[in-house]
């Protein structure tokens, strides 16, 4: 019956938690994916980059409500068994409030391993995924970018300006600028007209009535043209498509610690791991605190959640102290985020943020234990 009544609380817990996660996750996930859609169209990629690169941001968004879905779902279960005196049938069964309190650290034990594989594997690799999609993907949605009276620099060392853009997608007085390499080497092309239109899987912006001009070092070269076709395909965008540091696995950014370590030197040639720098060691420093021990903090939201246990509703402040629990909750997860700035380049001086976590839950699970003990030698 133990068994029964354990696996009973647990389940509800974790239906709550699944069903908070993902609808907390798809409500920010479809605010986030309007924001790309922008994003994807004045950048001229196409709907499945658009749709593919959303769908990868999912797992990032999860990490981030996943301690605040875990502190929520056992806080509104264990206080609704507490309302609806569902607490009674365990104490009426012999189970002990100190058995319920190890039941639940041992979960949180099990939701903490989860989420630092979560965190610390499937994220950087879906961040890595949707990165590469960018990068390797062409612009390949020019119409939308093209905006009249403005000078369009969404392709990289390119510049398109037009006066007027028609409705059938004709453009009227049209300025190209191309670099390429140096500002020495560009070509300059004035057009009166001009439309986009895509033959052979290719892009063209086809030009009437125009002049072009080339620099080439010191020299100019000019000429005329009643039609000309400018290429736009395997055009780069401006986007950003360096990879950052929290899309390195978390294996490449222990091996570029240690080879820094090792090695004590500014950079590490030969060695295959972006951003690995002394310059950028507090950065990785911050991206595997964020991975290894933030989740640290699980087990403590849970021990917090479970103060509900030692306190009966019949109180008469019992609302203002759920109220204060929940707060407190939600410090704790505040103070784990922003716990990341105070992240040094010194591996000794962020042991002190690495035992915090422990310290706090050591005093907070002795705490409990105390105050069981005193309610029974009353």
């Amino acid at each position: 019956m133990k068994k029964i009544l354990f696996r009973k609380i647990l389940f509800d817990c974790l239906m709550f938690f699944i069903i908070t996660i993902f609808g907390i996750g798809s409500i920010v996930w479809v605010f986030q994916a309007v924001n790309y859609l922008d994003i994807m169209v004045e950048d001229g990629r196409n709907y499945q980059v658009y749709f593919e690169y959303t769908i990868l941001s999912f797992p990032k968004i999860i990490s981030k409500i996943f301690p605040f879905a875990i502190f929520l779902s056992f806080f509104y279960i264990i206080s609704k068994y507490e309302n609806n005196n569902e607490l009674i049938i365990f104490w009426t069964h012999g189970i002990k409030k100190l058995q319920v309190i190890n039941f639940f650290l041992k979960a949180s034990l099990a939701l903490m391993f989860i989420q630092i594989v979560f965190i610390s594997f499937l994220v950087p690799f879906t961040q890595n995924e949707a990165r590469s999609i960018i990068k390797e993907s062409n612009v390949n949605f020019l119409e939308s970018f093209i905006v009249p009276k403005t000078f369009n620099d969404v392709i990289k060392g390119v510049t398109i300006y037009t006066d007027e853009k028609k409705q059938d997608g004709s453009l009227k007085n049209i300025f190209i600028k191309k670099t390429t390499g140096s500002s020495s080497n560009f070509e300059i092309t004035f057009s009166q007209s001009g439309k986009i239109k895509s033959q052979n899987n290719t892009q063209l912006l086809v030009l009437f009535d125009g002049q072009n001009i080339k620099g080439n070092n010191k020299s100019l070269d000019s000429f005329s043209f009643s039609k000309s076709d400018f290429n736009l395909s395997n055009l780069q965008s401006n986007t950003t498509t360096y990879r950052k540091t929290q899309e390195n696995s978390t294996l490449e950014l222990l091996n570029c610690y240690f080879a820094l370590e090792t090695t004590n030197k500014k950079k590490i040639n030969n060695f295959d791991v972006e951003n690995c720098s002394i310059s950028n060691l507090s950065n990785i420093f911050r991206e595997l605190y964020k991975r290894f021990i933030i989740p640290l903090y699980i087990p403590l939201l849970i021990l917090v959640s479970l103060i509900l246990i030692l306190i009966s509703k019949e109180k008469s402040n019992y609302s203002k102290l759920k109220i204060l629990i929940f707060l407190f909750g939600l410090f704790i997860i505040i103070f784990s985020e922003t716990s990341l700035r105070f992240v040094d380049n010194n591996l000794l001086d962020n042991v002190k943020l690495v035992l915090i976590p422990f310290f706090f839950s050591l005093v907070f699970y002795s705490t409990i234990i105390w105050r069981l003990n005193s309610s029974i030698s009353r």
